[in-house]
């Protein structure tokens, strides 16, 4: 069922003047159907006064962690709609001379977005609303900002912060075999004055903890390094859009990005698990993306920014392409490999369940005892053979 709204249009035969809103000039339709929810009917009617021009100005504001029970709408406000869905919550409430339109995330972010008849009335109601509503940030010494990016159908490329855990590094360093752990050493004690390659690539086998190495590496690095996990990076290096936004930052949304005076964080983007982008055989698979991929780190689109990406991927270095490898690029090339028996055996305190050498996830099963759900397959005897 379509339910539309038009504008109203100029009288026929009555040219414009100058002067005239553009939103008489053209018809809008606001239309409904039974692909449309609550949720969607909220949006729409948010914008009607700022399309119509009776509330010309707009603005909306983030917040990747909002406090429980904050409402994000000013007290005393009207609510005219209120709508509850499994993953998120909205309400759209009005004033005199103004319109809000509030989203709270039930993964603990919000969004409000306010529109009004001036500048001064849209950012006094806009300070109201989220006004004591952004949870304070986890202690320095427990947790590490994170950035996720992901390009959203409804919002585009879109960016949002986690406090994920990070341990420090001496505390997880047995973790890794010698050489392995020597590497790590040396690049958890990088500065910004000490970058000499925008590419760092850890390679080696699954469960060997490529990942927990990066969230030490966040934790390292966080008074000069901001680190960003692009959770889809086929879409990135797919869409040019979409990877301009990540390389120029939107501004860089430091929280020190209004203060000229601080010198600008790094970027580390985190591209996990890509193997079909760097291996041997990319450029002839994978397209422009290798090579959109290189640009970032070393080409003209990485010129005048401070990013590095961190690649992990499963593949040996011998089937890595070749441009990604050479000399120069890498800032840090490091193999992740499993334990050796004696390293596992220490880890482990006792040497039961461990073969010649074993992975990290394979020694944390081990201790805490939980064994894989399989299926019991019969055994066949030695009787036949299948050709």
């Amino acid at each position: 069922m379509s339910m539309p709204r038009q504008t109203p249009r100029p009288s026929d035969g009555a040219p414009n003047s100058a002067g005239d809103d553009p939103s008489t000039l053209l018809p809008f339709v606001f239309g409904l159907d039974d692909a449309d929810t609550p949720y969607d009917a909220v949006d729409g009617l948010a914008l009607a006064a700022f399309l119509t021009g009776a509330q010309p100005w707009a603005r909306t504001t983030r917040l990747d962690r909002v406090k429980p029970g904050a409402r994000l709408v000013p007290r005393g406000a009207r609510v005219v709609r209120a709508v509850e869905e499994d993953d998120r919550s909205s309400q759209l409430a009005v004033g005199d001379g103004w319109t809000l339109r509030s989203v709270r995330w039930r993964s603990g972010g919000g969004e409000v977005t306010v529109t009004a008849v001036d500048e001064k009335v849209g950012r006094a109601v806009l300070k109201k609303a989220v006004k004591g509503a952004a949870a304070d940030p986890p202690p320095k010494d427990e947790a590490v900002a994170m950035g996720f990016w992901y390009f959203s159908a409804r919002r585009g490329p879109y960016r949002t912060t986690r406090a994920i855990t990070a341990a420090p590094w001496e505390d997880i360093r047995r973790n890794y075999t010698g050489p392995t752990a020597g590497a790590f050493d040396r690049l958890m004690k990088v500065t910004s004055d000490d970058v000499s390659g925008r590419l760092i690539l850890l390679h080696g086998p699954p469960g060997t903890g490529k990942t927990t190495a990066l969230r030490a590496l966040a934790r390292a690095w966080q008074d000069w390094c901001r680190m960003d996990c692009v959770l889809d990076p086929e879409a990135l290096f797919g869409d040019t859009g979409y990877l301009m936004d990540v390389a120029i930052g939107r501004g860089d949304e430091d929280e020190e990005s209004h203060d000229k005076s601080k010198k600008q964080k790094w970027r580390l983007l985190v591209l996990e698990d890509c193997d079909e982008l760097i291996r041997g055989e990319a450029k002839r698979s994978a397209g422009q993306a290798l090579s959109r991929l290189l640009n970032l780190t070393d080409g003209l689109l990485g010129q005048g920014r401070n990013v590095m990406v961190a690649i992990t991927t499963n593949e040996s270095l011998g089937r890595l392409h070749p441009a990604v490898v050479r000399p120069g690029r890498c800032l840090a090339q490091i193999d992740v490999g499993p334990l050796e028996f004696a390293e596992a055996r220490e880890w482990l305190g006792t040497a039961d369940g461990i073969g010649t050498h074993a992975t990290l996830a394979e020694l944390y099963a081990l201790r805490n005892g939980a064994a894989p759900v399989e299926i019991e397959r019969p055994r066949h005897g030695g009787e036949g053979l299948y050709l």
